[in-house]
């Protein structure tokens, strides 16, 4: 099936109105806006291109967010860490501000993980948490001894939670940078450029 090029003027994912959805787009709509997000906005705006693509993330997306075995603050830890690895504007936005504001997970960390250095003064099980990730991101998998550290305090429950994690917010992080979702209108973009 042939796509049009999309020009560099236009949107590459442009905002469908509710009146112009197809009854399958209306259905998922519908069904994201009366969830715990409580409508369309960030990487659903291009993802309601692909209604039935769409419903499957957004649920797996939901319990990643609310129902994964690890706390608030550890799902938001995470969240950063891939945001950052993924220089994704829009996610580390929407993240910090939802650390910031609904968990406990210190200033200092967040403040680090934005500057893209390693968090100073973590507790053990953020220090698990963190080399844990890193090593997942970088490697494909954690070294034995880093997984056993993450076992201790997380459990093969949580250690799958937080693979599911870094996976799920990596595929929003490419959906959000190459569909060009802007950030609100004045907001500064909150990464910058670090050394690799």
């Amino acid at each position: 099936m042939s796509q049009s090029n999309p020009t560099s003027h236009e949107p590459r994912f442009p905002i469908i109105p509710p009146e112009q959805m197809t009854e399958r787009q209306s259905e998922v709509a519908a069904a994201i806006a009366g969830g715990p997000r409580g409508g369309i906005r960030g990487p659903f705006l291009a993802l309601i291109h692909h209604p039935d693509l769409a419903d499957r993330v957004q649920s797996l997306g939901e319990h990643l967010r609310y129902g994964a075995m690890i706390s608030p603050a550890n799902i938001e830890f995470v969240i950063l860490i891939v945001a950052r690895h993924m220089n994704c504007q829009y996610e580390w936005f929407a993240h910090a501000r939802i650390a910031r504001s609904t968990t406990d997970l210190p200033e200092a960390i967040i403040s680090a993980l934005q500057v893209g250095q390693t968090p100073a003064n973590l507790t053990e099980e953020q220090s698990a948490l963190f080399t844990f990730c890193k090593e997942q991101i970088a490697n494909g998998q954690a070294s034995d001894a880093t997984y056993e550290a993450a076992f201790k305090h997380f459990g093969r429950a949580g250690i799958l939670d937080i693979i599911a994690i870094i996976g799920y917010y990596t595929m929003i992080a490419m959906v959000l940078n190459t569909s060009q979702i802007p950030l609100p209108d004045g907001t500064e973009p909150p990464l910058k450029p670090v050394q690799k």
